[in-house]
């Protein structure tokens, strides 16, 4: 068997060891020199890998800074590991547990049809309506018009797409639906651990509620692009982000070792409170962000937008505490398939599978479930 080559085997060390390299974008990163107090950066360039250490740059060999970056990465591939949200199906008696059931005919009603069960141990009947118990349309015109609306439909215009596929509604409906069903959601996903990466970016954006200018702040995962975490704020120098950031640390259920921000102080401040340890592996934050170059935070900028986009649609939002923010995380992070994530949605590249063709409706029995409603 052929000897590991010195600096791959140097590399994979340093791939295994905690606090050696930072990830500041998808094609730069920074490793620690293991012989001074300083890091190299490692780039990748349309010619490949190229590291600032003397090793690569005057023997144009790979270094083991480079063959770290390259194990690490497979490593990750390697080890991602899916979790899976499917459709719930219920084979017992939600009132005394008994899986000796059968069927006890069809309810009509203005959703359609729905097939009863009967108990034979306790003998009473029941429907299996995960999420939708009581709602007197289908679940798909409820997540049709979920769908419409964070796809950046008016809810008047949700509603006049509804009513030519069959569901009359009034818009404020469409509007009570979108605030239960966020809220249900909302509460699920916050407890489902994202394999989110270790270099996370955050910045602010200025939303109208009521007319007033407040600031929404938001934290995002930079290889995924995971909506982690969100708070929105009365001003935006005096903001202490505190909160922001142990927030994503509890969902995430870590730190990250880079942060990314705008030179903003409330970030500086919040770094230190929440992220910053004297211990290895110790976090760095980065804010000289640009426009152009490694640096930048064109990623987070892409939320923005998306943010700037919905609140346009609306004409401002009505209320701080709006479950419309809510819903545009979640529709960001389990619904809307990304381009630059070659089509798949940020939790499927942190390893959350959401199953069924209608994601909405998968999502909204699994949180039932876990809610008991």
């Amino acid at each position: 068997m052929q000897d590991m080559n010195p600096r791959e085997e140097r590399g994979r060390l340093i791939a295994h060891t905690e606090g050696q390299l930072y990830r500041l974008c998808d094609d730069h990163y920074r490793v620690r020199s293991q012989s001074v107090d300083r890091y190299y950066d490692v780039d990748n360039t349309r010619i490949g890998w190229k590291c600032s250490c003397p090793d690569h740059r005057f023997r144009g060999v790979r270094c083991k800074h480079i063959w770290a970056i390259q194990i690490s990465l497979g490593i990750r591939q390697q080890v991602e590991a899916k979790r899976v949200l499917g459709r719930i199906t219920i084979t017992g008696c939600p009132y005394c547990g008994s899986e000796d059931i059968s069927k006890a005919g069809i309810r009509h009603n203005k959703r359609g049809e729905v097939q009863r069960f009967a108990c034979r141990a306790c003998k009473k009947v029941f429907s299996k309506d995960l999420g939708f118990k009581g709602m007197r349309h289908d679940p798909h015109a409820i997540t049709m018009a979920m769908q419409l609306y964070f796809s950046g439909a008016s809810l008047r215009n949700t509603q006049r797409t509804l009513k030519l596929m069959g569901t009359k509604v009034s818009h404020q409906t469409v509007s009570n639906w979108i605030s239960k069903y966020t809220g249900i959601m909302k509460a699920y996903v916050d407890n489902i651990k994202p394999d989110v990466s270790s270099t996370w970016r955050a910045d602010e954006v200025y939303v109208k509620i009521r007319g007033d200018m407040k600031y929404l702040f938001a934290l995002m995962d930079d290889e995924t692009r995971y909506w982690i975490a969100q708070e929105v704020a009365d001003t935006k120098d005096r903001h202490d982000a505190k909160n922001l950031f142990q927030n994503a640390k509890d969902i995430a259920g870590k730190s990250p070792e880079t942060l990314i921000t705008d030179g903003l102080p409330s970030y500086h401040d919040a770094f230190n409170k929440v992220f910053y340890t004297a211990k290895n592996p110790k976090s760095q934050h980065c804010n000289a962000i640009k426009f152009k170059g490694p640096a930048n935070n064109n990623k987070m900028e892409r939320i923005n937008g998306e943010i700037r986009d919905r609140e346009k649609t609306m004409r401002g939002l009505k209320i701080k505490e709006t479950p419309i923010l809510q819903g545009m995380q979640i529709f960001h992070n389990y619904i809307r398939p990304h381009e630059g994530l070659d089509g798949r949605t940020p939790a499927e590249a942190c390893g959350i599978e959401i199953q069924g063709d209608n994601k909405w409706i998968t999502l909204i029995e699994n949180a039932s479930v876990r809610s008991g409603i």
